[in-house]
């Protein structure tokens, strides 16, 4: 591909080196900005439509209420371009990468993601961050280059760098597990990160990243407190808050469990916290101001922070990093860790996860057993083609990987019964 492309139109605070699209593409409607068409690429992908059926916390379909893939991502997307826009950075840029940055998840969310990893051990793991820079720079159908290969969405260089948390390949993270680069994705990767330093994120991949940690810390709480899945009364318990602040500490932060009791007690202490959810009128306002406050005190305490670090000025690419302080940092692990104590934990919610597991492992046997009739057209040429049984398997990873907790369910029921 053409790694020169020509940058477009001129962005305050970004240069034509973050502009820079990967495939040439032919000028186009000159009122819109680079990032503008960036957003709006993402918004009408067929990746993030998908995510409409797929796993938050709470199994799509169980009720009306709980957040999927794709309201997640959109709460994430409000949060972070806010935020961003705050502290001087592209907003259309930001809100493009919060709206990609869960676009690779596979059915039935983490716990999908865990049972790929281990099918896909022989053409290098699988991880949905990478997943994510794979469907945007690959598997998306929107630019084909003159030779005749998908470029995905083309996005300018920026924007899919702010998409990437995990800025290197699988084993160069240290003892982190994530990564956000296959082994067949490594030119376009390394063009995109092309000046970057090695190793780090750009200010608005940190945007991003919190402005995913935020949304889904509060809306996983809410989500429980609304469904029933934990109370006011629970939350408060000495023995419960005891079982929160453990959880916390051994997958969270690096707390010990006398300042996380510490730091529990004081946020359940403010008075944003309903006396208890009823389903009534009066309490859904009282839960749904919790939310408000909770995100707005979560991205005020980051901008206050960034900005006494930095000055007043425009905060962009490598300019800057994101200071988020340590006790809003441990808040914020509090409340996943109440989710997972309280939603994940359950005895019910192991039982189906386990379930899930195993349909995941044996879909991918029964695609590899009838492929190539079995799989869509997109993934059948990519298999047919392959020029190695790694290449062949990374073809029906993507197919299982693309699908919905539905659809999935439904392959699965076609192919093995």
């Amino acid at each position: 591909m053409d790694s020169t492309a020509g940058a477009e139109s001129a962005v305050s605070g970004y240069t034509p080196h973050d502009t820079e699209r990967w495939a040439r593409e032919k000028r186009k409607n000159r009122a819109r900005g680079p990032f503008e068409r960036d957003r709006a690429r993402v918004l009408h992908s067929s990746a993030l439509r998908r995510l409409a059926a797929k796993t938050q916390v709470v199994r799509p379909g169980v009720s009306d209420f709980p957040r999927t893939r794709l309201t997640h991502s959109l709460e994430c997307a409000q949060i972070g371009r806010e935020l961003g826009n705050s502290l001087g950075c592209d907003p259309d840029l930001v809100e493009a990468a919060c709206l990609s940055h869960d676009l690779g998840h596979p059915p039935f969310g983490h716990n999908g993601e865990r049972a790929l990893d281990e099918s896909a051990a022989d053409c290098g793991g699988f991880e949905g961050n990478a997943q994510s820079l794979r469907l945007l720079v690959r598997l998306e159908g929107k630019v084909i280059d003159p030779a005749g290969r998908s470029a995905g969405l083309n996005l300018t260089r920026a924007t899919l760098d702010a998409t990437v948390k995990y800025p290197w390949r699988r084993g160069e993270g240290g003892d982190t597990h994530k990564f956000n680069c296959y082994p067949d994705d490594v030119e376009v990767f390394e063009w995109l990160r092309r000046g970057a330093p090695v190793g780090h994120t750009c200010f608005e991949a940190q945007v991003m990243d919190w402005a995913d940690d935020v949304a889904y810390s509060v809306h996983d709480v809410e989500d429980a407190l609304h469904a029933g899945l934990v109370g006011m009364s629970a939350l408060r318990s000495p023995v419960e808050r005891d079982e929160v602040v453990r959880i916390a500490s051994a997958r969270y932060c690096d707390a010990d469990l006398a300042e996380l009791e510490q730091v529990y007690t004081d946020l359940l202490a403010a008075p944003v916290w309903p006396a208890e959810f009823t389903g009534d009128l009066a309490s859904l306002a009282a839960l749904k101001n919790l939310t408000s406050q909770l995100i707005g005190r979560f991205c005020r305490a980051a901008e206050h922070a960034t900005r006494a670090a930095h000055g007043p000025g425009r905060l962009t690419r490598y300019g800057a990093s994101l200071i988020v302080p340590r006790r809003t940092l441990l808040e914020c692990a509090l409340l996943k860790s109440v989710a997972a104590h309280f939603v994940m934990g359950r005895e019910e919610a192991l039982a189906y996860q386990a379930r899930e597991r195993l349909l995941i492992t044996e879909l991918v046997g029964a695609l590899w057993k009838n492929a190539p009739e079995a799989l869509d057209p997109q993934f059948r040429d990519a298999f047919t083609t392959a020029s190695d049984d790694a290449t062949a398997l990374r073809a029906v990873i993507d197919q299982v990987a693309s699908l919905t907790d539905t659809s999935a369910i439904a392959l699965h029921d076609r192919l093995t019964t």
